[in-house]
């Protein structure tokens, strides 16, 4: 029974399980955690709340010297797994660059709604936009990446339907990267992912940065592994194509040799492409 694109049910949830690409999903989980705990070990760096709940909160890497660049990492775990503490990994070397950086906590799915968790992410922005003086940070470049659902809650960032309720420029965010990210997400409310989503609908219509284009002037870069399936292949490959159709100017590739999970280990490191694409993005 064609369920989405010709896609039956056993290939739809298939093409939305990213760990079928690779042979387990455990040892990238234990990289995460161990990459992050180094950087909060060899760095300085601090826990701060955003907001009122146990988990708004980030952890925040000052940067070598006062006025720097922030970049913002929001991890995945498809809304309902990970936290900022498996999300530090690539602090070093941001902080080597000379930017400061921080990783986003937020509430996790069945717990609380896509909404609430894209209202929380939002909010970190906002709260490091107003502590920008206090945190050594320039309020006028702030990027944000992520990786997954990270990437997704990156294209909730950068859309432009938000920043008035907190009181924010429109082109809060300079530049946003998007990993392997989830943009639209009609199919996966159809998938077996919305078993702990619980999506209507209009909760997919309303949190789809497919249809949500960034501010005009955003720098966007859209990147996913080659060892990955179609279906994210092809979501990242429309999300470019929507930027580019909004005037925006729009880096986008498939790496090589990665996949869902270490294709974002690459984020910090300047020697690669998708590095090489988020410093020219940050420092020209």
């Amino acid at each position: 029974m064609d369920v989405y694109r010709g896609f039956d049910q056993a290939t739809l949830d298939r093409e939305y399980t990213p760990s079928s690409c690779v042979e387990s999903l455990e040892p990238f989980l234990r990289e995460y955690a161990g990459r992050s705990a180094a950087a909060r070990e060899k760095l300085a760096w601090r826990s701060v709340a955003y907001g009122l709940t146990e988990a708004e909160t980030v952890d925040f890497f000052p940067a070598p010297a006062p006025m720097a660049p922030l970049h913002i990492f929001i991890h995945g775990g498809y809304w309902r797994q990970l936290s900022k503490r498996e999300s530090s990994f690539a602090a070093q070397q941001f902080v080597a660059a000379g930017a400061a950086f921080a990783a986003v906590d937020y509430a996790l799915a069945p717990g609380v709604t896509l909404d609430e968790i894209v209202r929380q992410v939002r909010s970190a922005v906002a709260f490091l936009y107003a502590e920008a003086d206090a945190l050594g940070v320039d309020r006028e470049r702030i990027y944000v990446s992520g990786s997954s659902a990270g990437g997704h809650l990156t294209g909730m960032v950068m859309a432009t339907d938000w920043q008035g309720l907190f009181g924010l420029p429109n082109d809060v965010v300079k530049g946003g990267t998007v990993i392997s990210g989830v943009m639209d997400l009609a199919p996966v409310r159809l998938s077996l992912v919305n078993g702990w989503m619980n999506l209507d609908e209009a909760a997919a219509w309303r949190n789809s940065p497919q249809r949500l284009a960034p501010h005009p002037g955003t720098s966007v870069i859209v990147a996913v592994g080659d060892i990955e399936t179609g279906e994210f292949k092809r979501q990242s490959a429309d999300y470019a194509a929507m930027c580019r159709a909004a005037g925006l100017a729009c880096e986008d590739f498939v790496v090589p040799a990665r996949n869902h999970f270490d294709v974002v280990f690459d984020l910090g490191d300047a020697s690669t492409m998708l590095g090489a694409a988020v410093r020219r993005q940050m420092f020209g």
